[in-house]
């Protein structure tokens, strides 16, 4: 609709006024798409339960050791906005300082992301920990011995080294200070980001590494096809993001918008609360000096 209005094309004005679906700015307006907006944000969050509960069940009705745990759905869930948190953290940081973004993106709202990511971290670090017990607690051989491999097998490090990233590393966010000093949320942010790969390197890897058959035991050793796909899934990534920073608004119109509006609100709230206050002032003298007479 902003296109649209700025437009001096008369075809580009029709297309733009095409895609905005007769979006006029008025308050009826507003009030429909805020309504439309708080709808999919409630139909949103159970969609992200139930996607990540169904492929985590995926998993936990499998034979393969390890992946027989009933505490995945909640854990998969949870690791998703922990990882998802991590990840916003570490791109809108650095856009932040880069653009000057300070006004909009203020220093409550890190604070704010971070205890959502200390809150969901904790819930996968009860993750870990039912993985173990239910390892311990069943008589399955082949589960007890897939918990002995990954914590003295070849690829121990993996382990150790999620439960490092996603336990230990987020353990400062109890305090206001970390949570609000930049630098620090950056590498907390950096490291569960590494974390939660290693997560789904020791869930896929080390659980199909060595299965039921001694005779089917290997090792996995990534191929040059293997680091070509990694490495380019992670440049198309930065790639897309670049181009959406380069191209599309990185804070929404409506956001801004919005908060302008409310900004405003508050400036005529304190100043009609001024005037309030300098009126009973004046009244209350006038009646003084009345009085004295």
């Amino acid at each position: 609709a902003t296109l649209r209005d700025r437009s001096t094309n008369p075809l580009v004005k029709r297309i733009y006024g095409f895609a905005a679906m007769g979006w006029r700015s008025s308050a009826k307006h507003w009030h429909r798409y805020e309504m439309a907006s708080l709808l999919l944000a409630g139909l949103s969050t159970p969609l992200v339960v139930s996607v990540h509960s169904i492929i985590s069940l995926d998993f936990a009705i499998s034979q393969v050791p390890g992946w027989q745990v009933t505490v995945f759905p909640p854990y998969f869930v949870a690791g998703a906005v922990f990882a998802g948190f991590a990840m916003v953290l570490l791109l809108m940081i650095p856009v932040r300082s880069f653009y000057g973004f300070q006004s909009y993106i203020t220093i409550r709202h890190l604070d704010v992301m971070a205890k959502v990511m200390l809150a969901t971290g904790m819930i996968v670090v009860y993750g870990y920990f039912m993985e173990v017990f239910a390892s311990l607690y069943s008589s399955s051989k082949y589960e007890q011995y897939l918990l002995y491999n990954r914590l003295n097998g070849p690829s121990a490090w993996a382990y150790y080294g999620l439960l490092f990233c996603n336990a230990v590393a987020i353990q400062p966010l109890w305090f206001r200070r970390v949570r609000q000093n930049i630098p620090a949320l950056m590498i907390i942010s950096t490291i569960v980001s590494i974390g939660m790969w290693l997560e789904r390197y020791v869930i896929i890897v080390i659980s199909l590494e060595r299965e039921f058959l001694p005779s089917s035991w290997d090792r996995y050793i990534p191929t040059v096809w293997d680091w070509s796909l990694y490495l380019g899934t992670i440049g198309l990534f930065f790639t897309l993001t670049f181009l959406f920073i380069r191209v599309l608004p990185m804070i929404n119109i409506f956001e801004i918008r919005m908060f302008l509006h409310q900004e405003t609100e508050r400036a005529h709230r304190r100043e009609a609360a001024l005037h309030g206050h300098d009126h009973d002032h004046g009244h209350g003298h006038a009646h003084g000096s009345a009085s004295a007479d």
